[in-house]
């Protein structure tokens, strides 16, 4: 008996018009008797074990039985009625796929497999990150083989029907009570053989060739973003499809900024006199225009402030994200002998006694501070 003609209720020994009890009373009966650890080295068992399993997987569900009682293997052929979608028809089509071979894959002869995908790396600054860019690549892919055009016969001659398998892509063999299809190894499924392999791709269809792309990176883009080339990957056997390319990004580390999403972090130094006394700078942004920022007097190190809308912009959105200025107060290590004095004049202030948040204390900060700017 062919896998494709074996019932699901002969499976289970019942009648079709049995209830769910029935079913099921059956079934555990079966599944003890052809349990691999009751029959231990016994491949036929283990694939009987399978098949009811299988059969009472469907059978055991309403809406599989249903559409198994309306058509029959079909059903779970080519992922359902019709050969339309998935779903729980095209799992058990693939269960059974992998019992019998290929037994129920839709039958007929296999179509050439899609050329694989494709994977290139990409090095780009914080900066074209920012911008985004257009640039050129060069790699070297397995494209259609132009004397054949893909179909890997040489000019002027043709393909002849596989002797093997008789076109139908496919051979059967005897496994134990059990008649297997399987891909035939001749044409491996095309159903038919090259008379004359072309003598440019031996017979491919394909060949390696040097090919330029251009490769459009968007604004917003970060290390790990893929970019997905449709149909420029390796090209398929025998005039099949293409696979794609896939370009993954990887953003340089910047000198001067750190990346966190679209927040970029920066860390700038300040004088001693500026932290004390606060008042204005200016940093450069990523996108080359200068930045002004206030800083509030009394700031210390490690106090962060932020700039809204100065970030990275959204990949694929509207808006930037923000930029986080961390302060780092410079201490001078240098000073000249009136700077020192101030320094000292400023230090006799702190102790003694005028009190630290008068007005007074407040106005001779300033003067020494002032001084040390000079």
């Amino acid at each position: 008996m062919s896998a494709t003609e074996i019932d699901f209720y002969e499976l289970l020994e019942c009648e079709r018009t049995a209830d769910d009890k029935t079913i099921k009373s059956s079934y555990r009966k079966l599944a003890m008797k052809w349990h691999p650890d009751k029959n231990p080295g016994d491949k036929e068992a283990e694939t009987r074990f399978k098949m009811i399993s299988v059969a009472y997987d469907c059978l055991k569900d309403p809406q599989k039985r249903a559409a198994y009682d309306r058509y029959g293997h079909a059903a779970f052929q080519n992922g359902g009625p019709g050969g339309g979608g998935q779903g729980d028809f095209g799992d058990i089509g693939d269960i059974f796929e992998s019992i019998f071979g290929q037994a129920f894959g839709g039958g007929g002869r296999q179509q050439a497999r899609r050329g694989a995908d494709l994977r290139y790396d990409m090095e780009i600054s914080l900066e074209e990150a920012f911008h985004g860019k257009k640039t050129e690549i060069e790699i070297e892919v397995s494209a259609v083989c132009d004397p054949c055009h893909g179909s890997g016969a040489e000019p002027g001659t043709g393909s002849r029907r596989c002797t093997m398998c008789g076109g139908h892509g496919k051979v059967r063999a005897q496994q134990g009570f059990f008649v297997v299809e399987r891909t035939c190894p001749t044409c491996h499924g095309r159903g038919e053989v090259i008379e004359k392999p072309c003598r440019v791709c031996r017979g491919e269809g394909r060949v390696d060739k040097p090919q330029t792309l251009e490769v459009d990176i968007p604004p917003g883009v970060d290390s790990g973003t893929r970019i997905r080339l449709s149909g420029k990957g390796e090209a398929g056997p025998f005039g099949a499809p293409p696979g794609d390319l896939y370009i993954f990004l990887h953003v340089k580390r910047h000198a001067v900024f750190e990346r966190d999403g679209t927040t970029l972090v920066t860390r700038v130094p300040i004088t001693f006199t500026t932290a004390a006394l606060g008042g204005d700078i200016e940093i450069p942004g990523i996108d080359g225009e200068r930045l002004a920022i206030d800083i509030p007097a009394g700031i210390q190190s490690g106090k962060q402030l932020r700039k809204r809308g100065a970030g990275m912009p959204v990949l694929q959105g509207r808006g930037r994200g923000d930029m986080v200025i961390e302060i780092s107060v410079e201490t001078p290590t240098k000073l000249s002998a009136r700077q020192k004095e101030l320094l000292r004049e400023l230090q006799d202030t702190e102790t003694g006694d005028e009190c630290p948040g008068s007005k007074g204390f407040f106005e001779r900060i300033k003067s020494v501070w002032a001084g040390l700017a000079e």
